[in-house]
């Protein structure tokens, strides 16, 4: 896949980073720097000034698919939902706010993006910013007008889920009969006409079976990147059932197994991150990512929170301005400090399972407890790499 360069040129970008990097150095990096030079370097930068660089919006949770382990969908006629939907309006002033802050990468993501019928005119509002924009979507709503419309104005990455290769597989997720055939038709709409489309799955019990073929037809076939990833959570009202269909905690390592590629990734992966994920001198902080400190999520009806998963705690942009929002209720959200010892708190293989308070409260509703089904995963998996662990706490899967 072609490499992106760096194409940061909207103006009031510059004077916002001139403390940081000269001007005449920015116009250098613009016109040398590969994407993942660029990327790395500035990412770097907007953690240590704490820039809200990364953003995600849910444009909408509404859905015209069914598919059994998602965390957020909502039917698609769900008019109470439509309702409580952010305006265009509404959408284009927040998008100036987090423009002005320093936004630069913008996930969409739903739901289904297409859902809103005004989702191109959103999408191109925030073009017009200069952000880099990354859109999610299953690709049954993907006509050949949008797609030539998407040529016109260019995302930086379409990324679409694809659960399976065969219809039957395909749609006994979804719920939906002939969502498989849109879905195709959607994915080589949208290739044929060169756009930057990736594909991934979620590996569950129901598509297993059919991972080596998603995987063979997305790369072999299509000639495009494919990834998937088996980390199933509980839904945002806490409720589990998508967690039915979870795989269990050997089945998630045993796809690692499979692939020598991955394993090597994982391997060097933990090589480099083992041990401890707090800075030496916040051990006793809550968080630990980049939520609060370079990154954001808003939801369809205009709440900011700390991350897409958490559902607890908000600040309603309909009544604030978004700078208030990051500068003072995420900033304290950030700052939250951990209330009493678990497992978790001395572990040095955090890197291996994504355990975070986010999907502490999704899973156990309690953002300290430990998931359990991560935990094992994370021992499972250091396991298969060799890496050596210590005991930490009162953990069943410690082997001494």
């Amino acid at each position: 896949m072609m490499e992106h360069r760096a194409e940061v040129n909207r103006f009031w970008f510059f004077p916002f980073f001139v403390p940081i990097i000269p001007i005449f150095q920015w116009v250098f990096f613009m016109e040398t720097l590969r994407y993942g030079d660029f990327s790395l370097s500035l990412h770097q930068r907007v953690v240590a000034g704490r820039v809200p660089a990364n953003g995600t919006i849910e444009v909408t949770r509404r859905c015209p698919m069914r598919c059994v382990h998602c965390y957020n969908n909502l039917p698609l006629d769900d008019r109470e939902a439509r309702l409580k939907e952010l305006s265009y309006e509404e959408h284009c002033r927040i998008l100036d706010e987090i423009a002005e802050a320093g936004c630069l990468w913008l996930l969409y993501t739903g739901g289904e993006i297409f859902a809103r019928r005004d989702f191109l005119d959103i999408y191109t509002y925030a073009k017009k910013k200069g952000m880099l924009i990354t859109l999610f979507t299953n690709g049954t709503l993907i006509t050949p007008k949008v797609a030539d419309y998407l040529t016109d104005w260019r995302p930086f990455s379409i990324e679409i889920t694809l659960y399976g290769c065969t219809q039957e597989t395909y749609e006994r997720i979804t719920g939906i009969p002939g969502s498989f055939e849109r879905c195709m038709n959607g994915i080589h709409l949208l290739k044929d006409r060169g756009l930057p489309v990736k594909l991934k799955t979620v590996v569950m019990t129901l598509n297993r079976h059919e991972l080596r073929d998603m995987k063979q037809y997305a790369e072999e076939e299509l000639g495009l990147e494919f990834r998937f990833d088996a980390m199933i959570n509980a839904r945002i009202d806490c409720s589990h059932g998508p967690l039915s269909v979870r795989l269990k905690p050997e089945q998630v390592v045993g796809l690692d197994l499979e692939d020598p590629k991955r394993m090597t990734e994982w391997k060097k992966f933990a090589e480099q991150f083992n041990g401890s994920v707090h800075a030496p001198d916040h051990k006793d902080d809550l968080y630990y990512c980049g939520a609060g400190i370079n990154a954001f999520s808003i939801d369809p009806s205009g709440m900011l929170t700390i991350c897409a998963f958490s559902y607890g705690e908000a600040f309603d942009l309909r009544q604030g301005s978004f700078r208030e929002g990051w500068e003072d209720f995420l900033l304290k959200v950030r700052r939250k400090k951990v209330t009493r010892l678990t497992k978790c708190s001395h572990c040095e293989m955090k890197v291996l399972c994504g355990m975070c308070p986010t999907l502490g409260e999704l899973e156990e509703k309690d953002g300290e407890e430990p998931v359990d089904f991560l935990c094992q995963v994370a021992h499972l998996r250091a396991q298969a790499i060799g890496l050596p662990f210590n005991r930490h706490g009162e953990c069943k899967y410690c082997q001494d």
